[in-house]
């Protein structure tokens, strides 16, 4: 019987001044994959010592002075890669032994291209509303607080089933469906609200697909480096974008942390009310400031 190769993937990972925990996140991948996978990194800033020890080391990478966002540095990053898949990781994310392998499987099974996985979290608090997509377990807030050694000792018992709305990094796509839909959409600089508004893209690319993998783990180290720019306000940007509300984005496109292969059936009572609601939404935040990017501000 002939043994199955793991797949290569183009791993991209935005960072900003944060070169121990990068340190640690790369780590991880190259000691718990399967596979020799391409990493490539953009350093926002990177005054910190980062820019010199990616380029020390040979990662391909991009760069810029100061932090352009997420948005920008996924998209600087697509020209590098050399692979058919791309891999979003954040730079505060310890991968688990096997989440490549659990990941590679799911996608032998898909019959097209058209699909969007992410890895199930670990993370030391509770996420205010996910249960199944992210896993409460407390190996450390820091690279110095870590516990490495307890947490390989025992990632395999937060495996659990897999679940519907795959959206938050480590997610996985193919090129060509990250080309057709443009990739990140830069209008959300910094970057909140630009992972559902990516999920937008590929919903009305025809990808029904967005599934979490119960068994591909990582350790998500809950960085607060969001916290030092000021962010857009990324669900008024997404309801003036799409007329629907973050919120009704997840529960009834997604169907967001919903176990996997569970019937979700919505009544056209239901739809008639959120599109109401939607709409109301959108007029009573239409002179809010979202923050994001303005042109005006650029100009000349």
């Amino acid at each position: 019987m002939k043994e199955t190769v793991q797949t290569p993937y183009s791993i991209f990972i935005p960072t900003w001044n944060n070169l121990e925990m990068l340190k640690l996140c790369i780590k991880s991948i190259e000691q718990n994959s399967a596979a020799k996978h391409e990493i490539l990194i953009h350093v926002n800033d990177g005054s910190d010592g980062t820019l010199e020890w990616v380029t020390e080391k040979g990662y391909k990478h991009t760069h810029s002075k100061e932090n352009i966002g997420v948005c920008w540095a996924m998209n600087s990053l697509r020209s590098l890669m050399t692979t058919d898949y791309v891999v979003y990781i954040n730079d505060d994310m310890y991968m688990c032994p096997g989440w490549d392998t659990a990941i590679d499987e799911e996608i032998r099974k898909q019959p097209n291209d058209f699909w969007y996985l992410a890895s199930t979290m670990i993370q030391p608090r509770p996420h205010y509303t996910r249960k199944l997509s992210v896993q409460v377990g407390d190996y450390g807030t820091s690279v110095t607080t870590f516990d490495e050694k307890r947490l390989l000792e025992e990632f395999t018992k937060y495996k659990t089933i897999d679940w519907q709305g795959a959206m938050l990094p480590p997610t996985i796509v193919h090129r060509k469906v990250w080309d057709l839909v443009g990739g990140y959409s830069i209008e959300y600089y910094p970057g909140m609200a630009s992972d559902p508004d990516f999920n937008a893209k590929l919903w009305l690319a025809g990808v029904r697909t967005f599934k979490g993998i119960g068994n591909s783990l990582c350790y998500h180290f809950m960085s607060i480096s969001v916290n030092q720019i000021t962010q857009n306000r990324g669900y008024l940007q997404f309801l003036r974008k799409w007329g629907v509300t973050l919120r009704a984005f997840y529960k009834y496109f997604l169907h967001a942390d919903l176990p996997w292969g569970e019937e979700t059936e919505t009544s056209e009572s239901v739809i008639k009310r959120e599109k109401l609601r939607c709409k109301f939404k959108r007029f009573i935040t239409s002179f809010k400031n979202f923050r994001g990017l303005d042109l005006w501000n650029n100009f000349g």
